[in-house]
């Protein structure tokens, strides 16, 4: 069976008219914002902190999302466009898809941290501390990466709701 060219197009065009690109601002939210230090295991005396942000992403669509994936970059604060650590997370893997109005919870973490002796509250009093900030971006499939927004990391080791919730 031979096919002329504008059928071929035409077939191609529906093709990809149902291979639309979401846009994530549109599909998700975020909400739930907290910013804390996170204690990584100590290796002899010496301590190590790293910021975290802790959110939850809710699916606004009509639609399951499946490759939902998330990122952060955190940069010292005041030098905002380097990156000193960053974080990525697949949160929502293709076979387990996130429904309409549900919402999951996501932690990322730097893979940078400050290290020293004595204990973790202890280095935000160092004078060598500074500190951060973090930038989350979303992206659903092949999506660009988005930017859900800014957040400066509390001066706190560990989460509230953690904590709360171990009361």
């Amino acid at each position: 069976m031979r096919m002329s060219i504008g059928t071929l197009l035409l077939a191609a065009s529906l093709g990809a008219a149902g291979c639309k690109v979401p846009d994530p601002k549109a599909e998700l939210e975020i909400s739930g914002i907290e910013t804390y230090w996170v204690v990584d295991p100590a290796k002899g005396e010496t301590q190590f902190i790293a910021p975290a942000i802790r959110f939850e992403v809710r699916n606004k669509g009509t639609e399951a999302r499946s490759q939902i994936q998330a990122t952060a970059s955190f940069h010292h604060k005041g030098d905002e466009g380097t990156d000193w650590g960053s974080d990525w997370q697949q949160i929502v893997p293709a076979g387990k898809p996130l429904g309409p109005g549900q919402s999951l919870l996501v932690v990322l973490r730097s893979d940078a941290r400050y290290t020293q002796s004595g204990p973790p509250e202890s280095m935000f009093q160092n004078p060598a501390f500074r500190d951060a900030t973090t930038d989350v971006f979303l992206r659903v499939g092949s999506s660009s990466w988005v930017k859900f927004g800014r957040a400066e990391i509390e001066r706190r080791i560990g989460s509230r709701s953690v904590q709360a919730d171990t009361r």
